[in-house]
C-alpha cells in the first residue's frame, strides 16, 4: 500500500473518532435532560397525589351523600376516582377499578366529545352535555354530564363531572313528544271541531273542522293565542238561538262539569253536538276541551229510523200473521194483534206465560219444546203444529221459526212467525179423502173394463164360430151374395173384437204405471222398425241419434209403433217415407216423424186425438190409436201436435220430459 492511500485513511479514522466524541457528549446532554424532566414529573405527580389525599377528606362527604355518579379523572381520562352511584352506572365490580373513561365513550362520538373535552380545558367547566357510554357490562346508556376542571396553583391537574344516568327518560321524553304529536295529528284530523283553551281563555289548540263548522276564514295556527270569549261573541250569529248560545257557554264554564251531548241548532239548518270537558290537575283547573260535531245527517237519520219503526210496527201490528216474540224459556215477550186474535188470549193473557204450556195440544206438546231446543242451537226451519185457542177449537198453524240474537251474536230467545191454515189443512184432507175415493173408483172402473171386454168379447167368438160352422156346412150350396154378406159379418166381428181391445188398453194407460227406468230409445225404435209390417214401397228412417230418458218402456215403445203404422198405413204415393228425428228443447226433447202420405185436413188436426175421431173408417182403424198415444205423452210431462197438408204429407210433433 502507498503511503498517500495510509494517510488518507489515517485521515478518515481522525475524523470518525471527533464524531463519535461530538455524538456522545450530545447524548450525554440528552440524558441529563430527560433525567431531570423525570425528575419533575415525579414531583409532579406526587404532589398530585399529595393534593388529591389533601382535599380526600373535605371530598369525602360529598362522595359519600351525593345522589349521582361522581367521577375525578386525569387530563388523559383515567379515572382516579368515583363513588357508588358511579361504580353502579359505569358497570365496575369495584370503586379502585382502573379504568379510562374516555374509552367508555361510543365510538362515533368519539370527535365530539373530544372537541368538549377541549372546550372544558380552554373554559374550565361545561353544562349539560349528553353522550351515549358503554358500561363495563356492555350496557349503551345515554348520560348527562355537568363537568369541571380541578387546579393546583393555576394549573389543570385533573377533572371532576356529576353523570347522571337519562336513558329511561329520554326514552320516557321521545314517547311523549311522539304521543303528543300523534294527539295532535289526531285531534287536526278529527270530523269534530276541537278547541283547547286554557285557564285563561286563550285558545291553545283547534283544528281544520272547528273552522269549517263556525265559517272561519282563517288557519287553526291563526286563532292560537285568541280570546275564546270574544270568538264566541263573533260566532253566536250562526245560531238560531245566539244569546242563549253565549249564555249557555257561560252556565257550562261556571259549572265546570262535564256536559255531553248539548245540541245547538244553526241558522242554516245544521244541528251540532257539543261537548265540554275540564281539564283539571292536583284539583286545579287547566283549561277546557270543547268539541263540536255536526249531527244533522245523525239526527235525520234517527227521525227516519223511527218514522220506519212505527210503520213497520203498523204492519206488524195488522199484518194477517201472528207474530210471538219469546225468550229462552219459551216465556212470550211480545204477540202482535193478529197472534192475539189467533189465540182467542188478550195480550195481557198471553205475555209473560209459556206457549207450549197452553197453545199446542197434548200430542204436539213435545214437538214445540224440541223445536225450542233447537233454535237454541241456531236452527231455523217451519213445521205444521195443532193447537187449541181459548175456545178449544182445533187450529192448524204453519209456524216460522228462527233464533233471537243479541249485540254480541248471543242467543237470547226466538221470534215465530204463525199462519193459520186451518181451512187450507181441511181442504187437503177432504182432497186426500176425495183421491183416496178417486183411486178406488179407478181400481173398479178398471177391473169393471176387464170383465165387460171378457163378456162382450165372449159372444162375438160365439157369433164368428158359428159364422165359422154355416160356411163349412154350406160349401158349394150359397151363393155368391150369401158368401159376401157372412165375409162382411167375419170383418165386422174382427173391428168389434179390435175396438174392445183398444178400449181396455185406452182406459189401462195411467192405471199400471211402472216405473221409470232409463230406455234407449234409439235401440227401442230400431228394433220396433225391424218387426213392422213396410210395403216395398215405403222407408222408415231415423235421422239422427234417438236419446235415453226416463220411462216407461212399453208406452214408449206403443207412441212410436201407433205413430210409424199410421203413417205407412196412410202414404198413398209410388214412392213413400217416414222420416224420424229428434231436437234438444232444454228441459225436454222434441221428436217429430215425418210422411209423405194423403195428408189431414186442418180442421181434423185437433179432433184426431179425441177417442173414436177415426178421418178413414176402414176396418184397420179404431179412432182410437192416436187417443192412447196422447194419454201416454201426457203420462210423459210432454205435448203433442201435427203440421199437415192434405195431398203432401204430415208431420206429428210430441215432447217428452228428459
Amino acid at each position: 500500500m502507498s503511503q498517500e492511500k495510509v494517510d488518507i485513511l489515517q485521515r478518515a479514522l481522525a475524523r470518525e473518532k471527533a464524531a463519535r466524541k461530538q455524538a456522545e457528549k450530545i447524548l450525554e446532554s440528552k440524558a441529563a435532560e430527560l433525567y431531570e424532566a423525570k425528575q419533575k414529573l415525579e414531583k409532579s405527580y406526587t404532589e398530585l397525589e399529595h393534593l388529591l389525599s389533601k382535599t380526600d377528606s373535605q371530598l369525602q362527604g360529598v362522595f359519600e351523600n351525593i345522589v349521582d355518579a361522581y367521577v375525578i379523572m386525569d387530563l388523559f381520562g383515567n379515572i382516579l376516582k368515583v363513588n357508588d352511584p358511579a361504580v353502579i352506572l359505569l358497570g365496575f365490580e369495584e370503586a379502585k377499578q382502573d379504568y379510562n373513561l374516555l374509552e367508555m365513550v361510543k365510538p362515533n362520538e368519539m370527535e365530539r366529545v373530544a372537541e368538549s373535552f377541549q372546550l372544558l380545558l380552554e373554559k374550565g367547566a361545561i353544562t349539560d352535555f349528553h353522550v351515549t357510554i358503554i358500561t363495563n357490562k356492555r350496557e349503551e346508556k345515554l348520560v348527562h354530564i355537568n363537568a369541571s376542571i380541578i387546579y393546583d396553583n393555576g394549573a389543570p391537574v385533573a377533572a371532576q363531572g356529576i353523570v347522571r344516568d337519562i336513558t329511561k327518560a329520554k326514552e320516557e321524553e321521545t314517547k311523549l313528544i311522539e304521543s303528543e304529536s300523534r294527539l295532535a295529528t289526531l285531534i287536526l284530523n278529527l270530523d269534530s271541531g276541537i278547541i283547547l283553551e286554557d285557564e285563561n281563555g286563550k285558545i291553545v289548540l283547534t283544528n281544520k273542522k272547528f273552522c269549517d263548522l263556525f265559517k272561519i276564514k282563517a288557519e287553526p295556527t291563526d286563532l292560537i293565542g285568541l280570546d275564546c270569549k270574544s270568538a264566541s261573541e263573533q260566532n253566536k250569529v250562526l245560531f238560531k238561538n245566539p244569546e242563549g248560545f253565549l249564555q249557555r257557554m257561560q252556565d257550562i264554564n261556571k259549572e265546570n262539569k262535564v256536559v255531553i251531548g248539548d245540541e245547538l241548532e244553526m241558522i242554516d239548518g245544521k244541528t251540532l253536538e257539543r261537548n265540554y270537558l275540564p281539564i283539571i290537575t292536583n284539583n286545579k283547573l287547566k283549561g277546557y276541551l270543547w268539541s263540536f260535531t255536526d249531527v244533522t245527517l245523525k239526527k235525520n237519520y234517527n227521525k227516519s229510523l223511527e218514522s220506519e219503526k212505527l210503520k213497520y210496527y203498523n204492519i206488524i201490528s195488522n199484518m194477517d200473521l201472528g207474530l210471538v216474540e219469546v225468550d229462552l224459556e219459551d216465556r212470550i215477550l211480545m204477540v202482535n194483534q193478529c197472534m192475539v186474535n189467533m189465540t182467542g188470549y188478550s195480550e195481557e193473557e198471553l205475555l209473560g206465560i209459556k206457549g207450549f204450556d197452553v197453545l199446542p195440544i197434548e200430542e204436539d206438546s213435545n214437538l214445540l219444546k224440541q223445536k225450542i231446543k233447537e233454535r237454541r242451537s241456531g236452527k231455523t226451519e217451519s213445521y205444521e203444529l195443532r193447537i187449541k185457542n181459548k175456545k178449544g177449537e182445533l187450529r192448524y198453524w204453519l209456524v216460522s221459526g228462527a233464533p233471537n240474537y243479541d249485540i254480541d251474536g248471543k242467543v237470547i230467545g226466538s221470534i215465530g212467525i204463525n199462519f193459520d191454515i186451518t181451512e187450507i189443512k181441511n181442504l187437503q184432507l177432504q182432497k186426500e179423502s176425495l183421491l183416496k175415493k178417486l183411486e178406488k173408483s179407478n181400481d173398479e172402473l178398471h177391473e169393471y173394463a176387464h170383465i165387460v171386454s171378457h163378456d162382450l168379447k165372449s159372444p162375438l167368438r160365439s157369433i164368428n164360430a158359428l159364422i165359422t160352422w154355416i160356411k163349412e156346412d154350406n160349401t158349394g150350396k150359397l151363393d155368391d151374395l150369401s158368401m159376401q154378406n157372412l165375409a162382411l159379418v167375419d170383418t165386422t166381428l174382427e173391428k168389434m173384437e179390435q175396438l174392445i181391445t183398444d178400449v181396455l188398453n185406452y182406459s189401462s194407460v195411467g192405471t199400471d204405471e211402472n216405473e221409470k227406468v232409463d230406455v234407449n230409445l234409439d235401440e227401442v225404435i230400431n228394433d220396433l222398425i225391424k218387426i213392422l209390417y213396410k210395403p216395398d214401397h215405403v222407408t222408415v228412417e231415423i235421422l239422427n241419434k234417438l236419446p235415453t230418458l226416463k220411462g216407461d218402456k212399453t208406452k214408449l215403445q206403443q207412441v212410436f209403433q201407433n205413430l210409424i203404422s199410421n203413417a205407412i198405413k196412410f202414404i198413398d204415393k209410388d214412392k213413400g217415407f217416414v222420416k224420424i228425428k229428434v231436437e234438444d228443447a232444454q228441459t225436454h226433447y222434441r221428436f217429430s216423424i215425418a210422411d209423405n202420405g194423403m195428408g189431414i185436413e186442418k180442421k181434423y188436426h185437433n179432433k184426431i186425438f179425441k177417442i173414436f175421431h177415426a178421418l178413414n173408417k176402414s176396418k184397420d182403424s179404431t179412432g182410437i190409436g192416436l187417443s192412447i198415444v196422447k194419454k201416454i205423452v201426457d203420462l210423459h210431462e210432454g205435448e203433442i201436435w201435427l203440421e199437415s197438408e192434405p195431398q203432401k204429407g204430415t208431420t206429428f210433433f210430441f215432447t217428452l220430459k228428459k
